[in-house]
């Protein structure tokens, strides 16, 4: 009964909610009935938000008060491409073909992506399908990737390759040697088509370790353009001791100006970037066209397509990717009816990850992976969480049981020098005050798995984190095992900047201006450690934080 009774109430949800997958018959022909006027409230007027509220009003069919937003806009910003990119939308959901096809060509000759008007979202770019300007983009990107590539799901032997096309594509990925013209391994054909957002991923093997290697991807058989070969390199073995680098981050809103720094991390070579979430910030899990639209928006910038082709890619999403602020899934694995049919397959087609939770009986974004004698855990905080002020006697918990059973399984299996547990949110409970967002909102689970750690004498570990706007080191004291070490960081682009928390008892907390956490880990070292440096988006170091292995492990 009490499934039946939450089904229902999703039903009348979806068939009440104005901005679902559906998108709405619009009523046109009101232009001289009132009309509300758009207002941004502060959150809103981010740039991340602005055009997603823009959005969110021509999908409710407000098509007036937002033209008349965007105009207004556009005078003020009149070098913004996204403005009139999103005119161009309206214009064509409006049936206002010459004006779409003029505020889209504007928004190209501003320097918008191709990409951006052929990924669409398609959904409300079909007014335009046949029009002369995209017959021709569709024409021109026939041998040319919309998305992509971005590297994903690395190895030591093998590597993913994730791609979006244009239309419904055969796609292979070739691998040869730097500066060699013999292929060495070659992928699977693979096919992208609608019910994937044109999206695939195909995936290399047979490969050696912490090798340089260039790459060709083929559409229809074909190399695509350009023709010069990226390149890419496999992580070290698996349980080899090893010296290498990662980028770590989260809270990267959609802001032109700092997309920059893509461009600052690449220039540190990492071996692998970690997102822990809130990485393109959607923050409408009810609409479809929403998601894709956000997405769309990051996967065609220059600078994020030129890192994510060399430096392999490990993501996690948090509240902003999943839902909505301060979201929680709840404990069933298809309620609400967004979570599992939405949400999740949209996160999956955009990345290429090394795994999905339990699969399709248990979707989640949980998974690990490995680094040379490394051990990265990463975590989905969101899909199974159940509400923080829950006072009906029912646990409360962050993970669930499939996955908190998970994670304990990977800890006791776990051989590596160092093992590295990802969150998407901060574990230390200073991080956010009294919120009950993050792990203190949880403290019975939080204390069960760091109390795991003590009663099975597992050694060398180390926490990430991000979800607050700014970068911190913090030491988690345990007077029963050994003091854990957090490292957190979450301003990759964000205009939104959180006070930092020297005061609370950071080891150091760095907010301005946007910055990454840069992590070095040497296993080759007689006393193996870690080197956390937080990095800004100019390249300066202003803080770092030296971790020993000999300091991971319970005291005498």
């Amino acid at each position: 009964m009490k499934y039946l009774l939450i089904a229902v109430a999703c039903l009348i949800w979806m068939a009440t909610n104005v901005s679902a997958q559906v998108i709405p018959k619009y009523d046109l022909g009101g232009a001289s009935k009132p009309q509300p006027q758009l207002k941004l409230s502060a959150k809103e007027g981010h740039y991340k938000r602005v055009h997603q509220t823009s959005l969110r009003m021509i999908l409710r069919g407000e098509l007036v008060p937002t033209q008349e937003f965007l105009e207004k806009y556009l005078v003020k910003n009149p070098q913004d491409a996204e403005t009139s990119y999103m005119l161009g939308i309206l214009h064509a959901q409006a049936g206002r073909i010459e004006d779409a096809t003029a505020s889209m060509n504007k928004a190209l000759k501003l320097g918008l992506p191709a990409g951006r008007l052929i990924a669409g979202p398609r959904e409300v770019l079909k007014p335009l399908a046949e029009t002369d300007l995209m017959k021709a983009l569709i024409k021109e990107h026939s041998n040319r990737l919309v998305h992509g590539p971005l590297v994903g799901n690395v190895s030591g032997s093998t590597a993913s390759f994730w791609v979006r096309t244009a239309t419904r594509t055969s796609v292979q990925v070739s691998v040869s040697n730097v500066g060699g013209a013999e292929v060495i391994a070659t992928s699977q054909s693979v096919e992208s088509n609608p019910q994937e957002d044109y999206t695939a991923v195909a995936t290399v093997s047979g490969l050696e370790p912490n090798t340089e290697y260039a790459y060709t991807v083929k559409l229809d058989g074909t190399d695509c353009v350009p023709e010069n070969k990226q390149q890419f390199r496999t992580l070290p073995a698996k349980g080899a001791a090893s010296k290498f680098v990662i980028a770590f981050g989260g809270g990267a809103g959609y802001v032109p100006p700092n997309e920059r720094m893509w461009n600052t991390i690449g220039s540190f070579d990492p071996h692998a970037i970690l997102l822990f979430g809130d990485n393109v910030y959607i923050d409408d899990p009810e609409s479809v066209v929403m998601q894709q639209y956000t997405y769309h928006r990051r996967q065609s910038r220059p600078e994020w397509r030129n890192l994510t082709a060399r430096s392999p890619v490990f993501t996690i999403w948090d509240d902003h990717d999943f839902s909505t602020d301060d979201s929680w899934g709840g404990a069933d694995i298809d309620i609400p009816f967004w979570k599992k049919d939405w949400v999740f397959p949209i996160f999956r087609q955009n990345w290429a990850n090394p795994g999905y939770g339990g699969g399709d009986e248990q979707p989640g974004c949980w998974y690990t992976f490995h680094i040379g004698d490394v051990d990265f855990i990463m975590l989905d905080c969101r899909y199974y969480r159940t509400s923080p002020k829950n006072k009906s006697g029912e646990e409360k918990t962050m993970l669930g049981p499939v996955q908190k059973k998970w994670l304990k399984e990977q800890l006791t299996s776990a051989k590596g020098t160092f093992k590295v547990i990802c969150s998407s949110v901060p574990w230390d409970f200073r991080t956010k005050g009294d919120s009950k967002d993050t792990w203190n909102g949880y403290k019975e689970e939080h204390e069960e798995i760091l109390s795991f750690l003590e009663s099975e004498k597992i050694e060398g570990v180390v926490l990430m984190s991000a979800d607050r706007h700014r970068s911190d080191a913090w030491k988690i004291s345990r007077p029963n095992g050994y003091d854990l070490y957090e490292f957190n960081s979450s301003r990759l682009t964000n205009q939104h900047v959180h006070p930092t928390m020297e005061k609370k008892g950071a080891i150091f907390s760095y907010n301005e201006p946007q910055s990454f956490g840069l992590v070095t880990f040497d296993t080759t070292a007689d006393d193996p450690q870690v080197t956390y440096e937080v990095v800004n988006i100019d390249g300066e170091k202003p803080h770092s934080l030296t971790v020993r292995r000999s300091e991971l492990k319970p005291k005498d």
